[in-house]
């Protein structure tokens, strides 16, 4: 009995032993993932404030009265000044400065407007190489403060940059305890090298000084352990490298102390119980081995059945124990898996590919974001007097019929079959997928609908019935895209002035003296890569606007 006592005592203290290591490695390792989950959400808490930020200077580049100073002889820079420690009120901000386009300072909110010019400057040369001309990063503003900085064109007019608005966001101790309320991390920001200072922290004082007297870290993202006040940290260092070359750290922390603690107590209640549970915990784990491995195995088997995409066979398990519940669970798994695919096809037929590919990708949030698209708009020819004459059942197979050509022709170019507006049809080339040449593929696409509407034509003269005819308007624009309506019922769509601008384009067709079915605006002309046969139309200003846009006709591509 001493010897089986003694084999029982050491085979404990073994098993004793494992756990506790194990309760480290593991506990090293929540840690270790606390810190990697800390740090993505650092990444997006910064990328979300400088999403915003660009947003927010882009809005005061945008503004009308600020753009009107670059218009007037007798630029003031007071004035200028004025405007934006306005706008910094309402954005919260800590520094908006305005940059002449060679860099010079215009006007800004810093009482310390030399320490706060030189960040905005380098940022400018990056934005000169960037295609939307912005740019973000971060930067020191005046007193060594950390901020987050942006940089975008202000054109006054379009597409000359009249002048550089800067926007930045300090980086203090407000924003180590937002950070730490989301991640349940210490965060400290601070600057090292010969002498490492404290920018902020979620640390008291003297353990945020040491931390800044003991770090040393090996790279970007480097893991290390620190004893602060007696206590060691799991850190990982973060490195934030500003416009102008100094770098900055975000030090994420936790305690491995206070991590293991619970661990620690659970080893304790192990040693208490463990003896007495052994012989217990023997036959009852006979017992529950044989009623849980059959069970398991069939559900094992099930989702074999599962994977193999049958989602109809069902498993029974009458039991009221959690088996039972796991069965009911994977049923109830396969009826939704059943129903995603029914979803999927449904959406895959309502919506086109690429907006139903970006819904199930982003989910169906309402907003959107700006973009240059090119907006194409066809409308059938005669459709009322055709409506009035043919049944109903026979008008909509013709109808189907011709929208199918002329969205096959628009999908094949890349575009996307916005809406279908009775017998119109809006496409969007270049959103939500971007193409550089969407200007080129809306011109292609609509010389491929003239082609097929040839063809469908020739197929109702051996119907015998009269030919159809359409009218194609194109514009190339800056709008806004994406998902639009209520919060029950949302549609991807583009909206803005260049939207209206080629419905407007599209009755002009209808004029004899043009003598075309396909007209597009000056801009789509800019745009354009390819070569292709075009008359210009002159000058005509469309229902709703007060300033002339100049049209041409195309024929052909070359």
């Amino acid at each position: 009995m001493c010897i089986i006592v003694g084999l029982l005592a050491v085979a404990q203290l073994t098993t004793f032993f494992f756990v506790a290591q194990a309760n480290r490695r593991n506990a090293l390792a929540a840690v270790e993932q606390a810190l990697d989950r800390g740090a993505r959400q650092f990444e997006a808490i910064t990328r979300g404030r400088q999403a915003d930020l660009l947003l927010a200077a882009r809005m005061l580049a945008g503004d009308y009265a600020l753009r009107q100073l670059f218009l007037r002889t007798d630029f003031s820079r007071d004035t200028a000044r004025s405007a934006l420690a306005s706008y910094q009120d309402r954005i919260q901000a800590s520094s908006l400065i305005m940059l002449e386009p060679e860099g010079g300072l215009l006007a800004s909110t810093q009482s310390g407007e030399t320490n706060a010019l030189e960040p905005f400057r380098r940022l400018r040369s990056l934005a000169e190489m960037e295609p939307t001309q912005e740019a973000a990063g971060w930067g020191f503003l005046g007193e060594m403060a950390l901020n987050q900085i942006v940089l975008v064109p202000l054109y006054a007019p379009h597409p000359e940059i009249a002048a550089w608005i800067g926007v930045g966001f300090p980086i203090d101790r407000a924003t180590a305890e937002n950070l730490k309320d989301t991640s349940s991390l210490e965060v400290t920001f601070l600057t090292l090298g010969e002498t490492p200072r404290v920018i902020a922290s979620t640390l008291g004082p003297e353990r945020a000084d040491e931390l800044a007297r003991l770090a040393r870290p090996g790279g970007d993202m480097a893991l290390a352990r620190i004893r602060l006040g007696g206590e060691e940290y799991v850190s990982r260092f973060r490195r934030v490298v500003t416009s102008t070359g100094h770098p900055a750290w975000v030090v994420l922390q936790r305690s491995l102390e206070v991590e293991l603690a619970p661990a620690r107590t659970l080893e304790n209640v192990l040693v208490a119980f463990t003896l007495a549970s052994l012989a217990i915990a023997l036959l009852i784990g006979l017992f529950l081995a044989r009623s849980i491995s059959r069970p398991v195995r069939r559900l094992e088997e099930h989702t074999r059945v599962i994977a193999g995409g049958d989602y109809a066979t069902a498993i029974h398990l009458p039991r009221a124990d959690e088996l039972g519940r796991l069965a009911e669970a994977f049923n109830a798994l396969s009826s939704g898996l059943a129903e995603r695919d029914r979803v999927r096809d449904l959406l895959d037929k309502n919506v086109s590919p690429e907006v139903a590919a970006r819904l199930l990708r982003d989910g169906a949030a309402l907003g959107g974001e700006e973009r240059e698209v090119t907006v194409l708009f066809a409308d059938l020819r005669g459709f009322t007097p055709l409506s009035e004459g043919l049944p109903a059942r026979e008008l909509i197979t013709l109808l189907n019929r011709y929208l199918d050509r002329m969205s096959a022709a628009v999908e094949a170019q890349g575009g996307v079959v916005d809406k279908y507006i009775g017998d119109e049809i809006m496409a969007i080339f270049g959103a939500p997928v971007d193409c550089a040449d969407s200007a080129d593929r809306a011109v292609r696409a609509a010389l491929a609908m003239r082609g097929a509407l040839a063809g469908l034509n020739e197929e109702l003269a051996s119907e015998g019935r009269p030919p159809l005819a359409f009218g194609v308007g194109i514009n190339t624009a800056y709008v806004i895209a994406g998902n639009i309506g209520s919060r029950r019922r949302l549609n991807y769509s583009v909206i803005g002035d260049g939207v209206n601008l080629a419905a407007r384009l599209q009755p002009l067709t209808r004029r004899a003296e043009f003598a075309t079915d396909i007209i597009i605006s000056d801009f789509t002309r800019a745009a354009l890569r390819g070569r292709y046969a075009l008359r210009a139309l002159g000058d005509i200003t469309v229902k709703g606007k007060t300033t002339a846009s100049h049209i041409h006709a195309v024929d052909a591509e070359l």
